[in-house]
C-alpha cells in the first residue's frame, strides 16, 4: 500500500514558522517518525509553495495510490482548482491541517476541498497526519 502526502505552501517552514501554532519539529523529522510507525507502508512525501505543482502531483498519483494525504496550507481556503483536482482522480484524499482552523481567523473556517474529500482532520498538530493515515487504511478495507 501507498500513501501520498501532499503539503502545500509554507509547510516547509514547519518548526521555524510560528511554533506557537505549529510546533517546534520540522516535517521532515516527524515524517522519519511516521514511516518507522508503518513499516509496511510507502509512505511518499511531496511540498509545494506552487498551486499548480500541487494539482499536477494530484494528478500523477491519484490514480495509483492508495490514498493522500493533503495538507493545502492556505489554498484550502481558495482553491477551486485543488477541488476539481480531487474530483479528477480516484484515490481517497483525507484533508489535514495541524491546528484547529475553526479556532483561527474567520476566512480559515471555509474549505474549498473539504467537499471533495473523504474526510477532514484538523487540531491534532502533527498527529493529524497519523490520523489522516488511519483513516485512509480503514477506508480501503472497505472499498
Amino acid at each position: 500500500m501507498r500513501i501520498q502526502i501532499i503539503n502545500g505552501p509554507n509547510i516547509n517552514l514547519l518548526g521555524k514558522r510560528e511554533p506557537g501554532i505549529y510546533g517546534a519539529e520540522s516535517f521532515e523529522s516527524y515524517l522519519e517518525k511516521l514511516r518507522a510507525d508503518y513499516p509496511d507502508l510507502s509512505i511518499d512525501y511531496y511540498q509545494s509553495n506552487i498551486e499548480g505543482k500541487l494539482i499536477d502531483k494530484i494528478h500523477e498519483v491519484g490514480f495509483d495510490d492508495t490514498g493522500i494525504v493533503l495538507n493545502a496550507g492556505a489554498y484550502t481556503h481558495t482553491s477551486i482548482a485543488l477541488q476539481d483536482a480531487i474530483r479528477a482522480v480516484t484515490a481517497p484524499v483525507v484533508e489535514v491541517h495541524i491546528s484547529n482552523v475553526h479556532k483561527r481567523e474567520e476566512f480559515r473556517h471555509r474549505s474549498m476541498i473539504s467537499c471533495a474529500c473523504v474526510g477532514v482532520i484538523c487540531g491534532f498538530g502533527l498527529d493529524s497526519y497519523r490520523l489522516a493515515v488511519e483513516a485512509l487504511l480503514r477506508t480501503n478495507k472497505t472499498r
